[in-house]
């Protein structure tokens, strides 16, 4: 009876393997005939398979990344647009959903790192080099529609183009598509929303700059001041020391000793307590020195919109630089004033004034860049939800950026209430600027987002690791603004079972 069988089991494995042959052959096909696909704003300028584990471009080796047909496309929505993008599809298991990922400062080119692990999850997934390349501002001199192409318009043209091939390449129907991104595609993602609310389904907003010329004023304010005083400065030590401070002044505002601090924004630190009383350099700061902890915590108004711009908060001390904010939001807010707002290469830091300054950027960017529309009512009627999160101890982005424009939403609808459903806030005790930081900063929003949008399954909270030597030492709920994470009194504080979501 066996061998009669074998005969049979040879036949349905070669069935098998002529099965598996013929639907690598129909992908390869369809992948290359997509090179033809006729674009409204554009052209296809690659369309190949790439095997499984063979993508290895300059940038590095990114693994076994599953076999995938790319697709790299130019967009010209006007005559001076030169947008590249590429829309990486597996060739199997897709699981019939698309997400588009964002990018960070000036961007300027296309982020195939962050396609791969979308890809490995079965997600179409593309991304935009935003119209140029290089992560300066310089490709806007004297090139509007460039900026308006980085601004808001490559996602948007990428979005309409990524799901006309999608289309062509699939014989299902796309049944959900995402954006996720953090900083500046933080800002990118606000924009969707505010802008095009019709493009994505959900939308992950990480740490984002939505306040992008008050960023920029920001920090020049006070790398201005700093450049000039050198006393004024502080120093790797300094900044040690101004940390310590806050995190025993206010660790323990939140109910909970765990050298975190829980609730920055009602952190009433005052850096004065650390000012020497004598000469000595021992363990103090110089009267100078704290006046510039001071101004970096501090939130200036500007004077025509009487919107504050957020200073950077209590616990993000150690992220600071000789020069105040980081080095990235310092060349970021140079390259708005010198390309952006001024046209001037010359122009520099020197330059600057706060009080002109941040108004001539606002008019210039006429909502450009900006992402500040706290009316979100059409991405909300037309059923999109929207997760956003900050790390309170983010010294590259204000957090404080993230609540405001929460706070300003509550005011546009009325109440918290009506748009919970759409909108939520979660903010990270402890994590840096999208990642990092000594408190919890690891967690799955686009799992949280799937389940949201699909389901109905809206986050009452979002389970956050912080990983030591890649092992996990503390997880932590992250809970919807103004919620905040209380220890029930029992069990370790580092376990996120132990905690439940609050009203403050």
């Amino acid at each position: 009876m066996i061998s009669q069988k074998l005969p049979v089991i040879y036949a349905a494995l070669a069935l098998l393997g002529c099965s598996s042959f013929v639907l690598g052959q129909q992908s390869t096909q369809k992948c290359q005939d997509l090179a033809s696909l006729n674009l409204s704003n554009g052209d296809i300028t690659i369309a190949e398979i790439v095997g499984e584990g063979e993508f290895d471009e300059a940038r590095g080796n990114f693994g076994s990344v599953p076999e995938f047909c790319r697709v790299g496309a130019t967009m010209s929505p006007s005559t001076d647009s030169d947008i590249k993008m590429e829309l990486w599809l597996p060739t199997q298991n897709w699981n019939g959903k698309y997400v588009a990922v964002g990018n960070g400062a000036f961007t300027g080119n296309v982020r195939h790192s962050a396609l791969v692990q979308p890809l490995s999850r079965g997600y179409a997934a593309s991304s935009t080099d935003t119209g140029h390349l290089g992560n300066t501002a310089s490709f806007g001199l004297g090139h509007p529609e460039k900026v308006i192409d980085f601004g808001w318009r490559s996602v948007h043209e990428m979005n309409v183009t990524s799901k006309r091939i999608i289309a062509a390449f699939y014989d299902d129907e796309l049944r959900y598509s995402y954006f996720t991104g953090c900083s500046a595609g933080g800002r990118q993602a606000m924009k969707e929303a505010q802008r095009f609310p019709t493009d994505f389904d959900g939308i992950v907003a990480g740490a984002p700059g939505a306040d992008w010329t008050g960023r920029a004023a920001a920090s020049l304010r006070i790398a201005t001041h700093l450049r000039g005083n050198v006393s004024a400065r502080l120093l790797e030590a300094d900044r040690e020391l101004v940390y310590s401070a806050a995190v025993e002044a206010c660790d323990a505002n939140d109910g909970l000793v765990d050298g975190l601090i829980g609730k920055p924004d009602q952190c009433d630190f005052d850096p004065t307590v650390l000012q020497c009383s004598s000469n000595t350099r021992a363990q103090c700061l110089r009267p100078e020195q704290v006046n510039t902890v001071k101004m970096i915590y501090d939130s200036p108004v500007n004077p025509v919109t009487g919107r504050a711009i957020t200073g950077l908060l209590p616990g993000s001390e150690m992220g600071w630089t000789d020069l105040g904010w980081t080095q990235s939001a310092r060349a970021t807010g140079l390259d708005q004033y010198r390309y952006l707002v001024y046209g001037d290469e010359g122009w520099n830091i020197d330059q600057f004034d706060f009080e002109t300054d941040i108004v001539k950027a606002e008019q210039t960017d006429n909502d450009t860049l900006n992402a500040l529309d706290p009316d979100l009512s059409e991405f909300f009627g037309s059923g999109g939800k929207l997760i956003s999160y900050h790390g309170w101890s983010d010294p590259q982005i204000s957090p404080a950026n993230a609540t405001q424009y929460y706070e300003r939403v509550v005011q546009t609808f009325g109440s918290r209430e009506a748009f919970h459903d759409s909108y939520r806030l979660f903010m990270a005790p402890g994590m840096g600027h999208c990642a990092g930081g000594p408190g919890p900063n690891s967690f799955d929003s686009l799992s949280a987002l799937e389940a949201w949008v699909e389901q109905d399954d809206a986050p009452e909270s979002i389970t956050a690791v912080h990983r030591e030597n890649g092992e996990v030492d503390r997880s932590r709920p992250l809970c919807p603004y103004p919620e905040v994470a209380a220890y029930t009194g029992s069990g370790s504080i580092d376990e996120a079972e132990n905690f439940v979501c609050r009203a403050p």
